[in-house]
């Protein structure tokens, strides 16, 4: 197999994969076709799929890594088409090709690391840094490591001195690694900026071409990709944080001359979760006291007082209409991708339940669409995103269910009895 090694003054602006096609540099007698390359994808997520998805839809060879079983499917064109989705690909896991995952790492050129993370933090932190050391194990010379998962200030750093340590290689001389975090808090795949410690292979640009909506790659230092993905994270909290903190306290004087009410019901506890993983992240890496260590707890501190604030709000709710917690179900309708790296949204959603049967004895989890009549009990929903709360909103056939929105202004303006 051959591997591109990594040089300087090549633009790969124009640059295309299809099946068969060979590329060949400018000013260099090198050919490579897409046929002679090969990808890895570690981890069976939403956003390593999507991944693997595009780089196969370019006709290069891509084995997609199921880190909880430890094997490798070869993920072809056909299929990629076929299955829109990873959780429709896991259902028909059965039927696909396999190889141990090592074989895989070690014959790919590029190998991204896109794990599913299952655990809170500190744990996280291990959970991620072990899956990171079952691929580096397997690491061949002149091959490139993309890591997706975001990252805190300094943790790149760490991970190419954990390669450079274990492999004997040299980063940005004969294996190189470049930091590419998934977004948390957009629709796209990832944020458009990858950081490097050398030239960003050109061949890696040409597969990660129009995987970002605006078709644009920021190629930046390592460093500059930690700052520039942090900076958004906490920009994103910083416009919604106070909102939910503010909102607590509002009355109905202020929710009545309020201007923005629209803006702030489109706010909901699913988008305040969307980037809890990644304040995790940023705050882990950093030690003492600091504005911006209180900056981030702040933040984290947010989510939690908020899930507190709404499950005593429900509790208000029992009281006023006088429904016995024996006589009443609380229905949290959530949906969300069980599939996606964070598992931060599968942590809130136990997290919330557990609260809730303080107050309510029957407490299940749903998506948008369930049953309404299931129940002889009296209902409360607790709406945790737009999503949900449209599709409820529109299919409800009871006025007699309390729909509670998870939004800064919740209460009972949005209820309806």
């Amino acid at each position: 197999m051959y591997r591109y090694p990594h040089r300087k003054n090549f633009s790969s602006t124009n640059l295309n994969f299809d099946s068969g096609t060979e590329i060949c540099y400018l000013g260099s007698d090198i050919t490579v076709s897409a046929s002679s390359l090969k990808v890895a994808v570690y981890g069976l997520s939403t956003e390593g799929y999507k991944i693997a998805s595009h780089i196969s839809n370019k006709g290069i060879p891509v084995s997609i890594i199921d880190d909880s079983s430890g094997m490798a499917i070869t993920l072809k064109p056909d299929i990629a088409k076929t299955y829109s989705s990873v959780t429709s690909f896991i259902q028909d896991e059965t039927l696909l090709d396999f190889e141990p995952f090592d074989v895989a790492i070690n014959n790919a050129s590029f190998i991204f690391f896109t794990p599913r993370i299952r655990k809170s933090w500190p744990d996280a932190k291990n959970h991620i840094g072990s899956k990171f050391q079952d691929v580096i194990k397997h690491v061949n010379k002149d091959s490139s490591i993309i890591n997706t998962v975001p990252a805190g200030f300094g943790v790149n750093n760490e991970n190419m001195t954990l390669i450079e340590h274990r492999t004997g290689l040299s980063v940005g001389k004969n294996i190189f690694y470049n930091y590419m975090p998934t977004s948390s808090i957009s629709s796209t795949v990832f944020d458009g900026i990858i950081g490097t410690r050398s030239e960003v292979n050109p061949s890696l640009e040409s597969m990660l071409s129009e995987l970002h909506p605006d078709k644009t790659l920021k190629v930046v230092d390592i460093e500059s990709a930690e700052y520039f993905y942090c900076i958004r994270i906490l920009r994103h909290y910083g416009l919604m944080s106070p909102i939910f903190e503010i909102c607590k306290f509002a009355d109905y004087s202020f929710q009545s001359q309020i201007m923005e009410s629209q803006a702030f019901d489109d706010l909901y506890l699913d988008d305040l979760v969307s980037g809890l993983f990644d304040l995790n992240t940023i705050l882990s890496s950093l030690t003492g006291i600091s504005p911006l260590t209180l900056l981030l707890k702040g933040n984290i501190a947010t989510v939690e007082n908020y899930i507190k604030y709404l499950t005593e709000q429900i509790k208000i709710i029992l009281k006023k209409y006088e429904l016995k917690a024996s006589k009443t179900k609380a229905i949290i309708s959530w949906t969300f991708d069980p599939n996606e790296m964070r598992g931060d949204r599968l942590e809130i959603i136990s997290r919330l339940e557990s609260r809730l049967k303080d107050y309510v004895g029957d407490v299940e989890r749903h998506d948008s669409m369930f049953d309404f009549y299931s129940s002889e009990k009296k209902i409360i929903v607790v709406s945790c995103s737009k999503t949900d709360f449209e599709r409820i909103n529109k299919n409800n056939p009871n006025s007699e269910i309390i729909i509670v929105k998870a939004t800064p202004l919740l209460g009972q303006l949005n209820m309806q009895i």
